[in-house]
């Protein structure tokens, strides 16, 4: 890959739904930055949350070694997050459509309290 190549190339995995599924099956972890709002009215059961805003500050959970793969409520934040996080050396992937897409493609939503949620 040439200079050109490197500068402007993603540190991360851009991941459809189903890659993302086929990566948590494998161990990955699900992490979800978009603010406490938005994950209490509905986020991925096996999610864990960390908002975008304190990301760097705290990667309490995350291992280095296991894949983390970030969604937020249409990606945007969640490239952010997976850039932030790859520049920490950890390995990345970001799903596309973020909780809009998990939600089309069938994946659940459930609210804080665990019935079923809503991506706001």
């Amino acid at each position: 890959m040439g200079l050109l190549g490197k500068l402007f190339s993603k540190p991360y995995q851009s991941l459809t739904v189903q890659g993302a599924q086929a990566l948590l099956d494998d161990g990955a972890v699900l992490v979800d930055v978009r603010s406490n709002q938005e994950w209490n009215a509905g986020h991925a059961p096996a999610a864990q949350h960390l908002v975008l805003d304190t990301l760097n500050e705290h990667t309490s959970g995350l291992r280095h070694g296991t894949t983390i793969v970030t969604i937020c409520r249409s990606g945007m934040r969640s490239a952010s997050a997976a850039r932030m996080l790859a520049a920490k050396g950890y390995s990345v992937a970001n799903v596309k459509g973020g909780m809009f897409a998990w939600q089309r493609s069938g994946g659940r939503v459930v609210a804080k309290n665990g019935r079923e949620g809503a991506v706001i």
